[in-house]
This record gives C-alpha cells, sequence and structure tokens, in this order.
C-alpha cells in the first residue's frame, strides 16, 4: 500500500538521519525506491589511529557534522525547507547510544518544529530495504524510475553481514520477518577488523584484508569454516553442474543457520604465532597476503554456504546480502556464481549503498509507514489519520501557533534492538 502525498510534489519524500556508528549521514528518498539525495560524512579518519571506532569521538564529530549533512541533502533534493517534504525518519537502534542520540534528538526537533510525522527506523531493516532502493541519485530522473534490483517476491531470504551483525533473516512480506540464525559471538566485519590489525593491514579492517588477498594464496594455509562441515549443496541442480561454491554445508541441529567467527579470529592468530615459532615473519607482506587470503575464504565460505543451505530449505524467491561487508568482492563474486548456477535470483545493494547511510533509513521508513497504514483495521481508520496529518501540515505559512507536543518526543535510543522482537517469531 502507498503513501498518500500531502505536498506539491507528486511523490512520498522523506528526509531520513542516520547515525547508528561512526558516519553523520542524511538523504531524501521518494516512495521508498528513488534517492534525491545522499550525504555521508565518514569519520574513519578520526578512528584509523584506535583501530576501530571510539565511540565517544564518533558522538562529538555526529554533532559537529549533522547540520552540514542535513542542509546538504536537502539542498541536493532542491528542498527548501523541510515542511515541503513529507515525513521525517531516523534511525533509533541498534547503535553507539551517544551517536544514535544525536540523530534522534535533530530529528524530533525538526519533527516537533514542522509539524511532519517522525518515523522511527531499525538500522538493520534499514540495511534489508537497501535492497530495494534505485542508484539513480538524479532528481530529475524520480518519474522515469521503476526501482532497484529486488523484487516483490516473497519470501527472501536476507543475509545481514556488517560489522555489528551477521544474520539470516527470512523475509516472508514487507516489513515481515522470521530470525533464522545469528552469530553467537563476533560478527563478520568484527572479525575482519581484528585479523586486519592482527596482520598490520591497517583500518578499515574489510577493505585492507580484500587488498591484501588479492596478491595472497587462499589455499597456502588450512582455516576453520565454524559450524559447518565438508561438502557442497546440489539438491537444486544435477550433480554434474554442481556450482564449486559453496564448499561446505552447514551443521546440523540448533546451530544450522547460527554463525561464530571468534574462533577463526583465534586460528589466524594461532597460525600466526606458529610461523614465528618456525622463524617465518607471518606480517611478511606475502606471508600475510596469503594468511588474508585464507581468511577471506574461510568467512566467504561460511556466509555462502549457511546462506545457500538456508535458500534450499526455505524454498526462497529471492536472495538479498546487505551490510558493509556485503561489499566484500569475493562474497559478492561466490554468491553470485553460486546462485546463478542454481537460477536463484540474488541481490546485492551497490557499493555506496552498502555501509551505513541515510537512503537505506528513508526506504524502509517508506514501506514501514506503509505496513503500518495496511494494518489498520479500516479505510475510515486510515483516512482518519491521513486526514489528521493533512490537518497538522496543511498552510505552514498561515500557522499562528507551535505544533502540539506528539508521542514521538518520548522516542529513545536502542543500543541493542533486535530486528524481530520475540512476540513477532
Amino acid at each position: 500500500m502507498s503513501l498518500t502525498n500531502r505536498g506539491s510534489s507528486p511523490a512520498y519524500r522523506i528526509l531520513a538521519i542516520e547515525t547508528s556508528c561512526d558516519e553523520t549521514a542524511a538523504a531524501v528518498v521518494a516512495d521508498g525506491r528513488h534517492i534525491l539525495s545522499n550525504r555521508v560524512a565518514s569519520q574513519i579518519g578520526l578512528h584509523r589511529r584506535f583501530g576501530g571506532v571510539y565511540p565517544e569521538v564518533a558522538s562529538r564529530q555526529h554533532v559537529l557534522a549533522i547540520q552540514t549533512v542535513v542542509e546538504g541533502a536537502l539542498a541536493d533534493a532542491s528542498v527548501a525547507h523541510v515542511r515541503e517534504l513529507d515525513a521525517i525518519a531516523v534511525t533509533h537502534g541498534p547503535g553507539l547510544a551517544g551517536s544514535l542520540l544525536v540523530g534522534v534528538n535533530l530529528a524530533k526537533g525538526l519533527a516537533f518544529a514542522s509539524g511532519l510525522p517522525l518515523i522511527p527506523v531499525n538500522h538493520l531493516e534499514g540495511h534489508i530495504y537497501s535492497n530495494w532502493l534505485h542508484p539513480d541519485i538524479s532528481p530529475d530522473s524520480v518519474r522515469r524510475q521503476r526501482g532497484g534490483g529486488a523484487s516483490e517476491q516473497f519470501p527472501a531470504l536476507i543475509l545481514i553481514v556488517s560489522g555489528g551483525h551477521t544474520e539470516l533473516v527470512l523475509m516472508e512480506g514487507h516489513c515481515r520477518y522470521r530470525l533464522l540464525g545469528a552469530t553467537l559471538d563476533d560478527a563478520a566485519g568484527e572479525a575482519f577488523d581484528k585479523v586486519a590489525r592482527l596482520l598490520d593491514l591497517g583500518y578499515p579492517g574489510g577493505p585492507a584484508i580484500q587488498a591484501a588477498a588479492e596478491g595472497g594464496d587462499a589455499g597456502r594455509f588450512h582455516l576453520p569454516r565454524p559450524l559447518t562441515r565438508p561438502g557442497r549443496r546440489t539438491e537444486r541442480q544435477p550433480a554434474a553442474e554442481a556450482s564449486p561454491l559453496p564448499n561446505v554445508l552447514p551443521v546440523r541441529g540448533e546451530h544450522r543457520f547460527n554463525f561464530s567467527f571468534s574462533g577463526l579470529k583465534t586460528a589466524v592468530l594461532n597460525l600466526m604465532r606458529e610461523l614465528e615459532r618456525e622463524g617465518t615473519e607471518a606480517r611478511q607482506p606475502q606471508n600475510a597476503a596469503d594468511i588474508a587470503a585464507a581468511f577471506q575464504m574461510a568467512v566467504v565460505d561460511v556466509l555462502v554456504g549457511k546462506t545457500a543451505d538456508a535458500a534450499a530449505e526455505f524454498g526462497v524467491e529471492q536472495v538479498c546480502i546487505c551490510g558493509g561487508v556485503s561489499a566484500n568482492g569475493l562474497l559478492r563474486r561466490s554468491a553470485e556464481q553460486h546462485f546463478a548456477q542454481i537460477g536463484l535470483p540474488l541481490h546485492c545493494p551497490p557499493l555506496f549503498l552498502c555501509t551505513d547511510n541515510a537512503a537505506m533509513i528513508g526506504a524502509a521508513a517508506y514501506y514501514r509507514q506503509s505496513y503500518a497504514l495496511a494494518r489498520q483495521p479500516s479505510a475510515t481508520g486510515r483516512e482518519q489519520r491521513q486526514d489528521a496529518e493533512a490537518s497538522a501540515r496543511s498552510s505552514p505559512h498561515d500557522r499562528t501557533s507551535e505544533p502540539p507536543a506528539r508521542d514521538f518526543l518520548a522516542l529513545d535510543v536502542y543500543a541493542s534492538l533486535p530486528l524481530v522482537d520475540a512476540k513477532q517469531r
């Protein structure tokens, strides 16, 4: 169900704000698909000396950057004033509490001053909807765009893989999720960062490992594939046409769709110590490249293997991979090769939408709001809500008093906010 636009634009436009970690981001998204603007201020340079995100530094930098980023996003979308838009969306978790507070407080202030509805968004749901965004960011092309890569075919299998999360989610429809499995310890992106630090490859670890691995031999060292067993999934195709990837199958039982990368990180450390005992410098460029290649291959085997197994188990119509680690070249190539051979559509967002950004938050907000309206008991109820919103936003130039306080002023932030609550399972 589509939202009704009450402004002068033919599209339902949302200003989205994202400050969950170390990127200050703002975007204007139309109809949940079309990116009218997308600004991101990165803090990588500030945190590189720490080898990871320093929370206090991140929150202070958000305070310094957020006004410029939001104003830039509005200008890029040719929006003269927030009141010209239809809603405001903001990430309220999961993430760093201090960072989240900066974005949420600004969004609440803008919503209160403009009278626009405020839509809180789960950061993980934002990553999911990065697959529904159209990559063309030209405002003039919004009427020509027909949507992003992911289709409306459900169920869909979602692999969310980032610095803080590794989850397999069965998406049964828009905003309807079933959590199949998650990491029991470290997320894949966290393991990339820590192994890169062990090898002195730099920060952030994902790009550093990938760059080093390009000159490495992944077969020189054997590293474990946690929570898997040897084998290839070939049930959906003739044995003679079996894909060479993935090389593993998940373990059976309760951890079939769960992940674990802490032990893999420890295995890399033990390998380096063994090499040192043998008189070999583990951080010597070629050795480091070989270790990086072996580590990267182990992570990819686990991710693709478990995703392929879940896709076959639940008979999904499409597979979506999202999150910062979805930018990894080997992961994308391996997944594309495997799912192409079994004839299952695979979608990965363009690289600029893999890492944290506000466009994905705007897309998720649109579908979340549409889903909420569709669940209202009657058309009368929906019409009443639309009328209330229209009243709050009508004749902005004729307003003589401040908008009334609303429930969204109580919006809080949540460092650990699950995508799927226990009551939803």
